[in-house]
């Protein structure tokens, strides 16, 4: 079976529980012009596009695409980060409920990450651990920075605890793409920044010694890596050569936990898959569309068909068997002692 990790959603029932839930929650639904819109917190209402509720217009995409299941992920607009804490953990509470009857509504194409509180660490491992125990999910996906704070802040050290003991998929996602610097033209908000808001958030997973730390988490970067595995070399050289980096908190070079790191193949060229393959190799690689976006790819068995010099072992490893893998393992259960 073939797995994509990276397919965005905002489930079916979302708007109706939002209804229900009187704005304890910090975030509201409302519809103007047939679109449903959903405003957090002291923000304007935002719409949707109606592709990530659509779930037959989904599944048809998948079968065009050849893809047997999707892992469903939050379009990333929805992660809250700036709810007050109470908010936060009720936001996310009921968003992983409603991605767990999304995911239950067709279980044979669909498995859910979950999206938690990163206001709070010790929140955000309460709600992975509910998610994954007790609704089934078989991750979660983060922003790359949390209201201004970089992924490896002390603060959230129990989240990133709990998901290496869970060994869950903790898919990392651009949301606020390199703050302080205008992107607007020609759109490198997303052609360009995107990926350099992946490669900054890598970059403190990696010198901050969280990949070090906990040498078991399963941790994807989307799009490619960002460019993290094309400027590996600059990493590991600065590591050795640059003088003012006085904060040493890795013990081996960067290159060596950059590789820890799964990669989905949002890279938009078999060529370009073809050097992610050489640095991380074939079992550190896995499918990935970015359903339904633009910028996603659209036949990602095809690309990967393409990659040169790709045999039908490595083939069948990116499509099928690195994900289900991970899958497999998730720790749903306590393990046994």
């Amino acid at each position: 079976m073939r797995y994509d990790v990276h397919a965005h959603v905002v489930p079916t029932t979302l708007a109706q529980r939002l209804a229900a839930d009187g704005g304890r929650c910090g975030v509201a639904a409302s519809e103007a012009d047939g679109r449903l819109r959903i405003a957090i917190g002291a923000g304007g209402p935002t719409p949707v596009r109606p592709d990530l509720l659509d779930i037959d217009t989904r599944l048809e995409a998948m079968d065009r695409a050849g893809i047997d299941v999707q892992l469903l992920s939050a379009w990333i607009g929805l992660t809250a980060y700036t709810l007050p804490d109470e908010q936060a953990v009720a936001w996310t509470r009921l968003f992983n409920e409603t991605m767990a009857e999304t995911v239950a509504s067709r279980p044979d194409r669909f498995r859910g990450l979950a999206t938690v509180p990163m206001q709070s660490g010790e929140a955000a491992s309460a709600e992975l651990e509910h998610a994954v125990r007790r609704l089934g999910l078989v991750g979660v996906q983060v922003a790359t920075t949390v209201a201004g704070r970089e992924l490896d802040d002390d603060a959230f050290a129990p989240f990133w605890a709990t998901a290496e003991r869970l060994r869950c998929i903790v898919v990392i996602h651009p949301d606020q793409v390199l703050p302080g610097r205008p992107q607007s033209r020609y759109v490198l908000s997303n052609f360009v920044g995107n990926a350099a808001e992946t490669t900054i958030a890598a970059a403190h997973l990696v010198f901050g010694g969280v990949m070090e730390r906990h040498p078991d988490l399963r941790v994807c970067l989307v799009h490619g890596g960002g460019y993290a595995p094309y400027q590996a070399a600059r990493m590991d050289h600065g590591f050795a050569a640059e003088p003012r980096l006085t904060d040493r908190r890795i013990t081996l070079e960067p290159s060596a936990y950059l590789r820890r790191f799964y990669f989905d193949t949002v890279t938009h060229s078999p060529e370009v898959t073809r050097f992610l393959l050489d640095f991380a190799g074939t079992d550190h690689v896995v499918l990935g569309t970015d359903y339904p976006f633009e910028m996603g790819e659209t036949d990602p068995v095809g690309l990967v068909a393409g990659v040169p010099g790709l045999d039908e072992e490595g083939r069948r490893r990116i499509l099928e068997d690195n994900l289900a893998r991970l899958v497999a393992e998730v720790r749903h259960e306590e393990a046994a002692s």
